[in-house]
């Protein structure tokens, strides 16, 4: 008889979230490239979760910090990936990221975008979309760093206008700008430069850029898999498929090709972790975490039982499924947060959690809002308890 899986309990699974999360103290990461490696990928659909994800991780440093690796340093960019959102990665995960999942959103939203224009009977074609791009590339090459907009009024192609689904109840007239810069960046041939305006802006500044270097799509797949496994196992096939937006069987054959082992979930079924990563976890020292909406720790799973009572998830979530401003206390989603139009940062406990959870709170609190400054926060995605405490 062979022996059973390794039991995982609910509080190793805490305690690794903390550690390799890299939220407690004793854990945090030296640079930006390290603490979304930590995670794999930080969510950057909202400008600012970027940043707040990085700071809740960082052994110092202010939003500079994080500027900086963006676009200067260049060691983290963004890039249209798992389940065809942006998130932030390091550079030097870049390529595994492109291979296994940016590619195939780049060529579906190609084929998109070329039956509109087929669609539209005004004769642009593919030819018409090569000359469009090659102008942009050329105008960023001369004049970059440049906004959609800036770019757009440069390059003639970019003003063109079209038309999708004549004559039906969802037509709409829309210019091509956007859809053009947009399959520029998921082929990596631009990148995302420094915003106008602040650090919570999302009107940024493109440049061109070389594609990544090729990687085999399936090599790709398991080395982020092994990646993520190791981020947020113990976690199942069904989590991997939710996060990444790959299909069952790339799932089913990157976590074999990563060498995932089976365990057992206390209270649960089996899950999988990384190759040899099934030793006890210890607890690691008490930590109270403010995190942004869209934050990976929130959003690493499709069952996020192990963290969140399933009572809280109303006043956490928008309709669409997005988590919204979440406090933290040892590795257990307890509260949200906010930050009200004077840029005070208000918060909120959903239970009883002891003094030293609120004291804790109310110290990470007062760093946050020493962090953010003058920089006023809010979510792209509204949930009740957020809108709750603005009010």
């Amino acid at each position: 008889m062979s022996p059973s899986p390794p039991l995982i309990t609910t509080a190793e699974r805490r305690n690794r979230l903390g550690r390799r999360h890299r939220l407690a103290p004793s854990a945090r990461a030296g640079t930006v490239a390290e603490a979304a490696d930590s995670v794999v990928a930080l969510h950057a659909t909202d400008a600012a979760t970027v940043f707040l994800s990085a700071r809740a991780r960082l052994t110092e440093g202010g939003p500079e910090a994080v500027e900086r690796a963006l676009y200067e340093d260049v060691g983290v960019v963004r890039l249209l990936s798992m389940r065809n959102t942006l998130f932030a990665v390091s550079a030097e995960l870049a390529p595994y990221v492109d291979a296994s999942t940016a590619r195939g959103i780049a060529l579906k939203e190609r084929r998109t975008f070329l039956k509109h224009l087929d669609e539209d009977g005004q004769g642009l074609d593919a030819a018409w979309l090569e000359r469009a791009e090659t102008s942009a590339l050329a105008v960023l090459d001369a004049q970059g760093p440049l906004t959609g907009s800036q770019l757009s009024a440069a390059v003639p192609d970019l003003r063109q206008k079209i038309t999708i689904g004549r004559g039906k109840k969802y037509e709409t007239h829309t210019g091509v700008a956007t859809r053009v810069i947009r399959l520029l960046a998921a082929d990596g041939r631009i990148r995302r430069d420094r915003p106008r305006g602040s650090w919570t802006s999302s009107q940024f500044r493109w440049v061109h850029t070389a594609p990544w270097p090729a990687v085999p799509a399936a090599e790709a797949r398991a080395e982020i898999a092994r990646r993520w496994l190791h981020a947020y196992g113990p976690a199942t096939e069904a989590d991997l498929a939710w996060w990444t937006g790959w299909t069952r069987t790339d799932v089913r054959k990157a976590v074999a090709a990563a060498g995932a082992e089976e365990v057992r979930l206390e209270g649960g079924g089996p899950a999988l972790v990384a190759p040899g990563d099934t030793a006890p976890e210890p607890a690691p020292e008490p930590w109270a975490a403010l995190l942004p909406a869209l934050d990976p720790a929130g959003m690493g799973w499709a069952d996020r039982g192990f963290h969140l009572d399933p009572a809280h998830r109303p006043a956490l979530f928008d309709y669409a499924g997005n988590i919204g401003p979440t406090v933290w206390w040892n590795g257990e989603i307890v509260g949200g947060w906010a930050q009200r139009p004077d840029g005070e940062i208000v918060w909120r406990l959903l239970a009883d959690y002891g003094r030293a959870a609120e004291e804790a709170v109310a110290a990470e609190a007062s760093a946050l809002a020493a962090w953010v400054g003058d920089t006023r926060i809010t979510p792209r995605f509204r949930t009740p308890l957020e809108r709750e405490l603005v009010a």
